[in-house]
């Protein structure tokens, strides 16, 4: 089980933060974009404000501000590091054998 130190909602506001100051870098007003991208000006402002807008819409905006090659970072296959394994894989794995303690070749009474 992955443990997020995020909220759903921390991230969705910093994607929208961090669109807004590329869009505030390129000296781009909400409306321009909006012209721009094909996304309606209130989309943007929704978007800006609370940060929800259509997939689509999103990827139109990251399209003219230059930043849509970083969808196709998202979701990609890697492999699990040890430490992330599920519990199941964990104990899935069999155990090393080890030597009994004691004194070897010494016959316990009967």
């Amino acid at each position: 089980m992955t443990i997020y130190l995020k909220t759903v909602q921390e991230v969705r506001a910093g994607i929208a933060g961090r669109f807004k100051t590329r869009r505030l870098a390129m000296n781009l007003t909400q409306r321009e974009l909006a012209e721009r991208s094909g996304v309606t000006w209130s989309s943007l402002k929704r978007f800006e404000r609370e940060g929800l807008i259509a997939l689509d819409s999103l990827l139109n905006l990251a399209l003219v501000l230059d930043c849509l090659d970083d969808f196709d970072k998202l979701a990609v296959e890697r492999q699990p590091i040890a430490a992330t394994q599920s519990l199941d894989a964990l104990l899935a794995t069999p155990a090393l054998r080890r030597r009994a303690t004691g004194s070897q070749g010494r016959s316990h009474g009967v």
